[in-house]
């Protein structure tokens, strides 16, 4: 059967009555239209952070100090040598500091004779060191 123009606008053929069904048809809205209401679950699909993030940042965060035990700095030590944090003579100079490490702990021994550098250190691992006759520079 021939189509005419007037049985082709009466609607029908596309499903969606008259005008709605040809083009775009009945889109529920231009851009982000919908997406509390009839498009939320794309928007929990492909965009779900359109509401805002998620979380918050805390601007209050403190790095908890790195410590490092006597026993920990012998077994260490050729490491910290190859990385260059040990600068050879006489007495070697172990810098802590620059190796990233914050507190010197007092548990296990150091058999070697060297100065450390570190901001912190136990009155243990003063006691320990000073008694082997290494010394050690801190800042308070």
């Amino acid at each position: 059967m021939v189509r005419t123009r007037t049985k082709k606008l009466r609607g029908g053929h596309y499903g969606r009555g008259m005008k709605a069904g040809r083009g775009k048809g009945k889109k529920g809205g231009n851009g982000m239209a919908g997406l509390g209401k009839h498009r939320w679950i794309w928007m929990v699909k492909y965009d779900p952070l359109h509401y805002g993030g998620k979380g918050f940042t805390s601007h209050h965060y403190a790095k908890p100090p790195v410590a490092i035990s006597l026993s920990e700095l012998e077994t260490l030590y050729p490491s910290l040598q190859k990385k260059g944090y040990v600068e050879s003579g006489e007495i070697p100079v172990i810098n802590l500091k620059n190796a990233g490490i914050d507190k010197l702990l007092g548990s296990g021994e150091l058999n070697l004779k060297v100065k450390v550098i570190v901001s912190k250190a136990t009155e243990k691992a003063l006691s320990k060191l000073s008694a082997s006759g290494s010394t050690v520079e801190t800042d308070g």
